[in-house]
C-alpha cells in the first residue's frame, strides 16, 4: 500500500498545541478517506511549504501532500498557481495534484457543519451568526472569523479559540457536508482514495 503523507499548516508552534491539532486533523483525515494518514502538523504555512519540499528531496517511498490555507479567495483555476501567486513559493517540478487548499482557512471547514458547531457549544450557541452558503469556499476568512466569535461568544466554553477548540470539532464535523461545501475537500479525497 502506497503511503501517502499530508504536510499541513497549523497547530502554533508549541510541541502539545501541534499534538492536539494533529489528533484533530488525522481524526479530520481517517473520517474523510477511511484511511489512516500520516499528518504532519508544521506550524506555520512557511513550515508546512519548507517540510513538504524537504521530504520531496528526502523520501521518495511515499506521496507527499501539501495542505495549507488559502488566506484568500481563490482567483486561478489551479491551487498550485494560488500559492505562486500569492506566497511566491518555488513549486515548479511539482504536480498540481500535491498542493491542497483549506479554503479560505480550516475554519471554513468547521462552519460547514453548523450541527458539529451547535452539538460542541451547547447552549447559547447562536446559529444564526453563521453563514450558510452551499460554497463555504466564497466565505471571507475574516467573515469566518467573525462569524465563529459571534456565534460562540455567549456559550459556556467561551468564543472560539483556534487551538482549544478547532481541532475538537474538526474531529467531529460530518466530512460529507464539508465536502459538499467544499471543492477544495472533495478533491483531496478524491486523490487520497484514488491513490490508497
Amino acid at each position: 500500500m502506497v503511503k501517502i503523507r499530508i504536510y499541513v499548516e497549523g497547530g502554533g508552534e508549541g510541541k502539545n498545541t501541534k499534538d492536539t491539532f494533529r489528533q484533530g486533523m488525522s481524526q479530520f483525515l481517517q473520517k474523510l478517506t477511511g484511511q489512516k494518514v500520516d499528518c504532519i502538523v508544521c506550524g506555520t504555512r512557511n513550515n508546512a511549504y519548507r517540510n513538504f519540499k524537504n521530504a520531496l528531496k528526502s523520501n521518495s517511498d511515499a506521496i507527499h501532500l501539501l495542505l495549507v490555507d488559502s488566506e484568500d479567495f481563490v482567483r486561478v483555476s489551479s491551487p498550485k498557481q494560488h500559492l505562486i501567486d500569492r506566497d511566491n513559493w518555488d513549486l515548479s517540478g511539482i504536480d498540481e495534484e500535491n498542493i491542497h487548499l483549506m479554503v479560505q482557512v480550516m475554519e471554513s471547514w468547521i462552519i460547514a457543519d453548523i450541527e458539529a458547531l451547535a452539538k460542541f457549544y451547547g447552549q447559547k450557541f447562536n446559529k444564526n451568526a453563521i453563514p450558510q452558503p452551499n460554497n463555504i469556499e466564497q466565505i471571507a476568512k475574516v467573515n469566518v472569523e467573525s462569524a465563529l466569535k459571534n456565534s460562540t461568544k455567549s456559550t459556556q466554553k467561551g468564543e472560539y479559540h483556534k487551538i482549544n477548540h478547532g481541532p475538537k470539532i474538526l474531529a467531529i464535523v460530518d466530512v460529507s457536508i464539508v465536502r459538499n461545501k467544499s471543492a477544495y475537500c472533495d478533491r483531496l479525497y478524491h486523490f487520497i482514495i484514488e491513490n490508497l
